[in-house]
Parts: C-alpha cells; structure tokens; sequence
C-alpha cells in the first residue's frame, strides 16, 4: 500500500485524543441531552480501534471496517451519521493511493459534506482543498483532474473569505469543510465537534505529509 507518510490509524488517533480533551465543553454544548461528548468519544475510540485492527489493509478496508464495528458499538444518532461518512469516504478511495487531496476527500465524507449522489462532486472539492494543503506542506497531490467549477468556487470562495477575515490557511481550510458539512448543520454541539475532527485531522495531516 503506497501511502507515503500517511497512516489512516494515526490520523484518527489525533482527532480521538482531542475530541476527549473536549469531552466536558462539548456535552456542555449539548443542550438537548449533555452527551454528545460523550457520543463523539466513543464514535472516536471505536474508529481507532478499527484502524488499529485494519493498519494493514488498504485505505477503503480500514474506512468500510471503521463503518461495519461502529455500527455495532454505537447506536446514537452521531455515529450512524459517521458510520455513512466512513462508507461513503472508502467509495471515494476505493483502488487510490493517500495523499493530502484523497485524506481530505475522507474528510469531507466523514462530515457528511456529501451524499453518495454528489461523490464526484465531493472528490472535486476535495482534490482542490488537497491542492491548497499540499501547497502548504510542500506536498504534492496527483488527484488534481476533474475539478468541477462549482466545487473550485464554493471552496475557493469559503477559503478566501476565512482568509480576509485573517485566519490562518489551516483555519480557512477547516471553515471551508466544515461549511458544507451535513453533520455540522445538526445541533451548536455537533457544529464545535466537527471542527474539532476537521482542524486536528487537517494539522496532523500537515505534519505527517510536511516531515
């Protein structure tokens, strides 16, 4: 499996470890039923344990495994949208190799940025948001082909607005994601929990692809 610097199990473990030291903040943000913390913890765990069982396999198995052991784990309604994200993201990746475009493409599906009817569209977005992460690693992204102008201005628009406002290029990227997410748009709680996902998986994923 070429995957250069990039390893799907330490990604995961990155965002399990923050979504616990925001546990309490974001049960508080809960304000229907104060779990989702506690939600997201485990939805985090069980990824990481898949990962971990899966290290082996290909980006695809790992993510539909990830999916099949969340579904039995978990019932609350976060982690069945996830379960669908994690399925949807190893349709993306199916026969593809990581790099920063297709781990930002995962991203996007594990948000629920997209439907399996917009998978292309959602590859497009990604390629381009990948492009510009490349850009500030020094990496490079070969998924560059196809770009569909609606996704390069929906995407590009979000980052240069997030950039006027004078946030940095890991934040504008962050914004522009989580700006089109399905599971962000549910609840206060679910909105702070997705740019938790999103910001520390885009920051270790800059620093694996930058060494």
């Amino acid at each position: 499996m070429a995957n250069g610097n990039i390893d799907l199990a330490s990604l995961f473990k990155q965002v399990s470890k923050a979504v616990a030291s925001n546990q309490d903040s974001l049960n508080e943000a809960d304000t229907y039923n104060h779990d989702h913390g506690d939600h997201m913890v485990e939805i985090f765990d069980v990824i990481t344990q898949a990962m971990k069982e899966k290290k082996s396999a290909e980006p695809a198995d790992q993510l539909e495994y990830a999916a099949q052991l969340l579904r039995k784990k978990s019932n609350s309604g976060s982690a069945t949208l996830y379960a669908d994200g994690l399925n949807n993201a190893a349709k993306q990746v199916t026969g593809k190799k990581l790099d920063a475009g297709s781990v930002v493409s995962i991203l996007q599906s594990v948000l629920g940025a997209t439907t399996e009817t917009k998978a292309s569209s959602a590859a497009s977005g990604g390629d381009m948001l990948g492009s510009l992460l490349g850009q500030l690693t020094g990496s490079s992204s070969d998924s560059d082909e196809g770009l569909d102008m609606g996704d390069l201005l929906n995407a590009g628009m979000s980052f240069m607005a997030a950039k006027q406002s004078g946030k940095s290029n890991l934040e504008a990227l962050t914004g522009a994601i989580v700006s089109s997410s399905q599971v962000a748009s549910g609840s206060s709680a679910r909105s702070q929990s997705s740019e938790i996902v999103a910001s520390t998986l885009l920051s270790a994923l800059t620093s694996m692809t930058s060494k």
